[in-house]
């Protein structure tokens, strides 16, 4: 009855959301009364080219296309302009003529002299044969460009007005023309651009700042008649300031405007009739856009009907409310012990998400597509699913470490079975070159267990040094003849191969392997309160979590322990409730008989424990964890064997994930939806990491662009970066919080973890990607009772992490101080880059940290830690 009310309870959960976000899209999308498009308009801007065609690459449109352009805006408009004489435009006059349409001649011209000849000789023609030719432009924002002298542009009027009969003028934008008077001197009328989303003029706005610069030209020329050359506004394309490009404020703008043009005798050309991709070749992307037909010749907006910001939304609300519901079906799926809390807090992250990744997509598919553009696109939307696959991730194990009843395996409750059986225990200690002090006091430890039948074998192997291993040999003979030792050179297979060999020379009797590191000290009922778990004949292995003794040393070390901590108390207990946790190599035990059936420990794998850990999954067994510590070792004393620890930990989980894909991502075979859940999930941060040190690179590269080329290169559309740093938010705010009340940190201690786990990131990202494209890599110890370092080594240690942190405050910095307007887009994308940043930041200041002696305090090192049986229950 319970799991049917909980149930229920979910279902209700996300119906309420699912209508709260329908809401949300209707109200968004409220119908906006706008004043009707007149039947008949002035005049349009025409470009005739169709996709695929472009004038740069002398793919002109045929003249039976022209003529079907022309017969569509027939009764529609009064007149056309157009820009250029030659090739098949210059039949514009005389299949317009056939449609009773009206031309405004135009004529290129640009910095090739023998062009502009042929231009104005062309114009000269046409005009003089075709009477519905109203008036000739000489030129289009040649001024404002710098294509030619003034005085040469000037000749190039006069002599078109002294053989044309019709007025002839040129084009240039309204501060052109008040920048350059004389400019007025030359021409029959005034023909001037009111772009106002070029300026960054807001929609609202805009059609009243349009009137203001027409009567402001007016009033600097009042001999001369003016027109309006080119107005409008785009459909999609970059914010620039507070001016956004979109279909309803291309519709909002335009019919506004229509209305003042009407009621103030205007005559004006919209721009454009046809959207013209080619243009954002020249004008970046928002070029394409500015047609009131697309470029299939579809009206874009409704003329008069009320105006709906995206009159699909419908479908795109639907589409979100549904893919919403499959998400959290999922997420609620096994996890019949999430409060109603947890089922609400999953569905606040998953329905706006969902929202944000549907409407992203809307609106690339919203564009014209190039090769570049679809390559460039698809990466991001591929970017933006890992993104959210992380982010979900990271919330359900916020959700599941916070919100729930209770814990169902936690090892407390396994133990009830074990009936007080006390299977014989061999435990192993692998040893490479370790110090002979540490060594001695990790098996003092050992032979102080309170278990009856236990066996010790130390294994060191290849150690070349006699007067570090003998030492040891010879406590071994002191402790009595439960302590085996020995030395062995040469053996292959590292950690494994150490392993391995132990496995081979266990005693006969014993039914458990134990492991533990050749630091670590134990507690005297580690044996007698986990090994009874395994008088369940389910139970393969029984771990308890790393811990470490040394956390209070310096500040350094308090960094590391508080990084280390959150893992064992908050991602192992959860994943512990789907059978589902990480083997490790330290205080672990495994059925012995299992052991032997799965083949040993993978010497091909830098991660042996994990590996062993799912190949004991997926023969069908279970694993026991409790968060209770029964065994300290010690932290890495510099930040470059931390780095290096963690990059095998990465780097193998990847070998792990190639090795096992099979199981891991299929629906076959023994493991379990929440065990290949857990696996993958568990993993995808690390991947983020990997795709994060990919994305810096392409940020870096990116940002030189935009830097050296701003007219071509745009910055990356703001709706990309919301996700990512959405995650960047949730992640930090998810760590604050399960800290806090479930590690039992205090907040220097969770600022402590929080810092040393970014500057890992930059690690980890490298070696996931080194562990997906090679096999092997080296396994490298964790040295013990290292020397520290010095500031320099420190700064070596972190060299790479400060060259990208650099770089990207360099590009920042570049990026804000290019001449370009000021952008949500180009704001969100500085942001990115400092926010991409701090992970390497982190890295330089913890290398730093390691430098130094501080006082652990300064982390937090000197305050206790809450109970994490209680914390975790």
């Amino acid at each position: 009855m319970a799991r049917l009310r909980t149930r229920i309870a979910g279902i209700l959960i996300a119906l309420g959301f699912g209508a709260l976000t329908f809401a949300f899209w209707a109200l968004w999308n409220r119908p906006t009364p706008e004043p009707p498009w007149p039947a008949r308009i002035q005049g349009f801007a025409f470009s005739p080219f169709a996709q695929g065609e472009d004038p740069g690459l002398r793919r002109m449109p045929s003249e039976e296309s022209i003529d079907r352009d022309l017969a569509l805006l027939s009764g529609k408009t009064n007149a056309v302009r157009t820009y250029s004489t030659l090739g098949p435009l210059g039949a514009v006059p005389r299949l317009a003529d056939a449609h009773d349409i009206n031309v405004a001649l135009g004529a290129w011209v640009d910095a090739n002299r023998e062009t502009n000849e042929r231009e104005i000789e062309g114009a000269i023609t046409l005009a003089r044969a075709h009477r519905n030719v109203v008036r000739v432009l000489i030129g289009n924002e040649v001024v404002l460009r710098g294509d030619v002298p003034l005085d040469e542009m000037y000749a190039y009027l006069d002599r078109a007005r002294a053989a044309i009969r019709q007025p002839v003028g040129t084009a240039e934008p309204w501060h052109v023309w008040l920048a350059n008077p004389q400019l007025a001197d030359h021409v029959d009328f005034i023909a001037i651009h009111l772009l106002p989303y070029w300026e960054g003029v807001p929609v609202e706005s805009a059609v009243e700042y349009s009137v203001q610069r027409f009567r402001e030209v007016q009033a600097r020329f009042p001999g001369k008649p003016v027109i309006i050359g080119e107005v409008g506004w785009p459909s999609n394309g970059r914010t620039r300031e507070g001016a956004v490009a979109s279909m309803a404020n291309e519709a909002l703008f335009l019919r506004r405007f229509l209305q003042r043009a009407e009621a103030e005798g205007y005559v004006y050309y919209l721009m454009e009739a046809f959207d013209q991709p080619w243009k954002a070749n020249f004008e970046g992307a928002v070029g394409a856009y500015w047609g009131v037909y697309d470029v299939e010749r579809r009206p874009k907006f409704e003329f008069t009907a009320p105006i709906v910001r995206v009159p699909q939304w419908q479908i795109l609300a639907t589409a979100s409310v549904l893919v919403a519901l499959f998400i959290l079906a999922l997420l609620y799926f096994n996890s019949t012990t999430l409060r109603k809390r947890g089922r609400s807090f999953l569905a606040v992250i998953v329905f706006p998400t969902t929202t944000i990744a549907v409407w992203v997509f809307y609106q690339f598919t919203q564009q014209y597509f190039t090769a570049t553009s679809v390559i460039v696109g698809a990466l991001l939307i591929v970017g933006m699913i890992g993104v959210i696959a992380v982010l979900l991730a990271e919330a359900h194990e916020w959700a599941e470490a916070q919100w729930v009843v209770g814990r169902r395996r936690l090892a407390a409750q396994l133990l009830l079975e074990g009936g007080g059986a006390q299977p014989k225990v061999s435990i192993h200690v692998p040893a490479y070159n370790e110090p002979p002090d540490m060594l001695i006091e990790t098996l003092d430890a050992l032979a102080r267990l309170d278990y009856p039948d236990f066996e010790v074998l130390v294994i060191d192997n290849n150690t070349k040094d006699e007067a570090v291993w003998r030492p040891v040999e010879a406590h071994c003979a002191t402790l009595g003849p439960r302590f085996r030792f020995f030395h062995v050179a040469p053996l292959a297979g590292f950690k494994a191969g150490a392993l391995n060999f132990a496995l081979g020379h266990t005693a006969a009797d014993a039914e458990v392997v134990a492991v533990i590191d050749s630091d670590y000290v134990v507690e005297p009922g580690w044996l007698r309160e986990l090994a009874p778990c395994f008088a369940n004949r389910y139970v393969g292995i029984v771990q308890a979590p790393q811990d470490y003794r040394d956390g209070a040393e310096n500040a350094f070390k308090a960094m590391c322990y508080a990084e280390y901590r959150g893992f064992f108390q908050i991602g192992m207990v959860t994943r512990n409730e789907r059978n589902a946790i990480i083997q490790h190599g330290t205080m672990t035990m495994v059925r012995r008989s299992l052991l032997q059936a799965t083949g040993g420990w993978a010497e091909w794998c830098i991660t042996e424990d994990a590996e062993l850990g799912l190949r004991i999954f997926e023969a069908g067994y279970e694993a026991v964890y409790t968060p209770q510590s029964y065994g300290r070792g010690l932290i890495p004393d510099t930040f470059i064997d931390f780095k290096k620890q963690r990059f095998r930990w990465a780097y193998g989980a990847m070998q792990i994930l190639k090795s096992h894909a099979d199981m891991l991502f299929s629906s076959g075979g023994v493991l379990t939806s929440g065990q290949r859940y857990h696996f993958i999930a568990g993993w995808l941060p690390w991947a983020a990491d990997g795709f994060n040190v990919l994305f810096n690179l392409a940020a870096l590269g990116w940002s030189v662009a935009m830097v050296y080329a701003p007219g071509q290169v745009d910055p990356p559309l703001a709706m990309f970066a919301v996700l990512p740093l959405s995650l960047f938010t949730f992640k930090l705010a998810k760590l604050l919080h399960l800290y806090q009340v479930r590690v039992g940190a205090g907040w220097r201690q969770t600022i402590a973890a929080a810092i040393a786990g970014l500057a890992l990131s930059h690690t980890i990202g490298r070696a996931v990607v080194k562990g997906l494209f090679t096999r092997n890599e080296p396994f490298f110890r964790t040295p013990k009772q290292a020397a520290k370092h010095r500031v320099r080594t420190a700064l070596n240690a972190a060299r790479e992490e400060a060259l990208i942190m650099f770089a990207l405050w360099l590009c920042a910095w570049g990026v804000a101080h290019t001449p370009q307007m000021d952008s949500p887009d180009r704001l969100a994308w500085i942001i990115v880059l400092l926010i991409q940043s701090i992970p390497y930041a982190a890295a330089v200041l913890t290398s730093l940290v390691s430098a130094f002696a501080l006082p652990a305090r300064l982390m937090g090192g000197d305050r206790g830690w809450r109970d994490p049986i209680s914390s975790s229950a």
